[in-house]
């Protein structure tokens, strides 16, 4: 049932939001000239795909976890983008590619290797990454792994079809700060 969710929410997000999406695009243009951000990522049974977000931060930007990038890589665009959660607009293709679900543990990185074990240990890889979830609208990010495998394993343990649509509301409303990055 939830795979047929994100099918409905991903085409009709990507066909209503195809005027933002291409406004963000040609903004971005002129912010970094390469507005689109792809990184592999791990995905569901620990296999590779490739992320697709708006870029937030200079293209030059070492390919790390946001908890380690320097914020002063974040573009000025790329502030407003990450405020709004805009940048994770163009993930509804990788969710309609069967990639990503809209709910579900945020995809590291592979070199992530302490976030990895402990969410192969509690079985979090079972499922397809999401965009949103229970530890983005308590703003736990990567940098705290453990904390953030616990709260993955958790709620995926009590994921009904009425919290699915409860994180996704609350990512839209604004709830959670997104994840961090290193200030000076």
């Amino acid at each position: 049932m939830l795979r047929l969710l994100d099918m409905v929410f991903s085409i009709t997000g990507l066909v209503l939001g195809a005027p933002v999406l291409l406004v963000i695009y040609a903004v971005g243009l002129f912010d970094t000239g390469s507005p689109l951000f792809r990184q592999e990522r791990v995905g569901r049974d620990q296999r590779p795909f490739t992320l697709v977000k708006f870029r937030t931060m200079r293209p030059d930007t070492a390919s790390v976890a946001s908890h380690l990038a320097d914020a002063s890589a974040i573009t000025p665009l790329g502030a407003f983008l990450r405020r709004s959660k805009l940048d994770e607009l163009p993930q509804l293709w990788n969710v309609f590619k069967g990639e990503m679900s809209l709910v579900g543990p945020r995809p590291c990185l592979f070199n992530q290797t302490e976030l990895i074990t402990e969410r192969h240990n509690r079985g979090v890889f079972e499922v397809r990454p999401g965009i949103t979830g229970l530890a983005q609208v308590n703003s736990i990010d990567m940098s705290t792994p453990k904390l953030l495998a616990e709260t993955d394993a958790r709620m995926l343990q009590d994921l009904t079809i009425a919290l699915y649509f409860k994180y996704i509301f609350m990512t839209v409303g604004g709830k959670g700060a997104g994840d961090r990055v290193k200030t000076k």
